[in-house]
């Protein structure tokens, strides 16, 4: 891949991983103050522990999104971004513009998830 693709690439995840953890910083001290709260009504307490709940899976999934976000720019350090982990071959621009962190082309993911599918995995 030409270099400037691969910067305006490294730009793209770099503004995302900072909007990830601008994002969790947010939530972690939001989360502290709603902690601090006094719910004498049960029923508030259980709506309050259900959204807490929802919260916690939704930053999980963030937090291995960040994880994704990292080892992309990885690849770009170490000249291997945009190509496929399967086939060694390149992953086209437009997949990455929808998905940059992807490490698969299209085929190879198609196939991926048909055997997910076939070995009963969500």
């Amino acid at each position: 891949m030409e270099k400037e693709k691969l910067e305006r690439f490294r730009g793209i995840l770099n503004s995302r991983l900072e909007e990830l953890l601008h994002d969790a910083e947010k939530t972690v001290s939001g989360m502290n103050r709603a902690d601090e709260e006094h719910f004498p009504d049960p029923s508030d307490r259980a709506s309050h522990e259900t959204d807490r709940n929802f919260t916690l899976r939704v930053k999980d999934r963030e937090r291995k999104l960040v994880a994704k976000v990292k080892e992309a720019i990885k690849r770009i350090d170490q000249g291997t971004y945009g190509i496929c982990e399967l086939c060694g071959e390149e992953i086209s621009e437009k997949r990455l513009e929808a998905r940059p962190v992807t490490t698969f082309c299209i085929e190879c993911k198609k196939e991926e998830e048909e055997l997910e599918k076939k070995r009963g995995l969500p």
